[in-house]
C-alpha cells in the first residue's frame, strides 16, 4: 500500500512550491523541480515536477493550469499494477482533483485548505508516479476555485457556481482534453507530442505507443461523467476516435458533487457506449460517499452504475474501501493511496 509518507521521504513539496512557476502567462519555459525518491537516486534518475500555467485547450478562452511529473529515467518500461496497456515513454495518467486540492503553496495560505495539504496537488501527483511508474502523471486543476474550495470544470462540463455539473452530449470534454494534453506535451518540451486537432485534411497518426489511463477524484469525477456522455458523438469524429482507441482504464475514485443527482452516471444508452468502448473501467468507492443517509442518491447511483455496466458485459472492477470503518473525509481522501 502507498502511503503519503513514502512518498515524501526526503523532500520538502512546500519548498518544492515555492521554486515553481507561478506565472499566468503562457512561457514556454517552466522552471523544472528534481525530486529524490530514494536514498542513493543517481543525478538523473528522478522523477520531476513541471507546473504548466494558462495551457490552452481547443478553445482560445479554455485554458487549465496542469501539473505534470515526468518518469524517472530508466523506469519506462516498467509495467504498472492494475494498468491494461504496458508502460512505454508514452504512457500518460491523467488526474482530474477533488475539492480544496490545490497546488501545494495556494493550499498553506488557506486556512480551511492547510489541514489537507497532504493531498496536495503535487503530493499527489507523486503518489501516482507511484502507482503508474514508467507513466508521465499529468494533474489537471480546475479551472475556478470558487472560495478557494470548491472546484468547478468549466472547462470540461457545464457547472454552476459550487462545480455541480449539467451534462450534455457535445460540450467538447474529450476535445478539450485532446487539446490541452498535446499543448501541454509541447510546452513542457517531450518528443512525439500530440499532433494538432484538425491540422490535416486526414487525421494525423498520434505517437507511437501512445497510451492514456484517466483518473477522477470526488469531484473531478465529474469530467469522466461527461466523457462518457459524449463518447457517441466522440466516437463519430476521426480525429477523437484515434485518441479514444488509446483510453486503456477509466478510474472513478469517490464521486461526489453538490448537486442533487448524476453523481454517477446511470443513462443506460451512455452506458452502453461505455460497456462497447474497450476501455477497462474501475469504480473505487468509500462509506464517505455511498452510505451517507443525507445524500442516500450517491449510493444509489453507485450501485445501478455498477449493476447496469456489469448486465452490458463491461470490462468492470469495483470496490468499497473502508467499509468496517466510520465514515471520514480522511479515509474519502485515502482512496488516492489504495485504489
Amino acid at each position: 500500500m502507498l502511503t503519503i509518507r513514502s512518498v515524501a521521504v526526503s523532500l520538502s513539496l512546500f519548498a518544492v512550491a515555492q521554486t515553481m512557476s507561478v506565472a499566468a502567462g503562457p512561457s514556454t519555459e517552466s522552471p523544472r523541480c528534481c525530486l529524490s525518491t530514494a536514498a542513493g537516486a543517481r543525478p538523473g534518475n528522478s522523477p520531476q515536477l513541471l507546473r504548466l500555467t494558462a495551457v490552452p485547450g481547443y478553445e482560445q478562452h479554455r485554458v487549465n493550469d496542469i501539473l505534470l511529473l515526468s518518469p524517472a529515467t530508466g523506469t519506462a518500461r516498467l509495467g504498472g499494477s492494475g494498468s491494461k496497456a504496458a508502460s512505454s515513454e508514452n504512457a500518460h495518467v491523467v488526474f482530474f482533483p477533488g475539492d480544496i486540492q490545490n497546488f501545494q503553496q495556494e493550499m498553506a495560505l488557506q486556512p480551511e485548505a492547510a489541514q489537507w495539504q497532504s493531498w496536495s496537488l503535487e503530493r499527489v501527483a507523486l503518489v501516482l508516479g507511484l502507482r503508474f511508474p514508467g507513466h508521465h502523471v499529468w494533474i489537471i486543476r480546475a479551472s475556478r476555485m470558487y472560495l478557494h474550495k470548491f472546484s468547478c470544470y468549466q472547462n470540461f462540463v457545464e457547472s454552476n457556481l459550487f462545480g455541480a455539473p449539467e451534462h450534455t452530449p457535445d460540450y467538447g470534454a474529450f476535445r478539450h482534453l485532446r487539446a490541452l494534453l498535446g499543448h501541454g506535451m509541447e510546452r513542457a518540451g517531450l518528443p512525439n507530442p500530440l499532433p494538432p486537432l484538425g491540422s490535416t485534411a486526414v487525421p494525423a497518426p498520434l505517437p507511437p505507443g501512445f497510451s492514456l489511463t484517466v483518473v477522477g477524484f470526488s469531484k473531478g469525477c465529474v469530467v469522466l461523467n461527461q466523457m462518457v456522455y459524449e463518447l457517441s458523438r466522440a466516437r463519430a469524429d476521426p480525429e477523437l476516435k484515434l485518441f479514444l482507441d488509446c483510453v486503456s482504464d477509466m478510474y472513478w475514485l469517490d464521486g461526489g458533487h453538490p448537486g442533487g443527482s448524476e453523481t454517477w452516471v446511470t443513462d443506460k444508452q451512455a452506458l452502453g457506449e461505455l460497456a462497447t468502448s474497450g476501455v477497462s473501467l474501475h469504480a473505487h468507492v468509500t462509506p464517505y460517499e455511498v452510505r451517507d443517509p443525507m445524500r442516500a442518491w450517491v449510493g444509489r447511483e453507485h450501485r445501478s452504475f455498477v449493476q447496469t455496466l456489469e448486465e452490458l458485459g463491461a470490462c468492470l472492477s469495483h470496490k468499497l474501501h473502508f467499509e468496517d470503518e466510520p465514515a471520514s473525509i480522511e479515509n474519502h481522501f485515502r482512496v488516492i493511496e489504495v485504489f
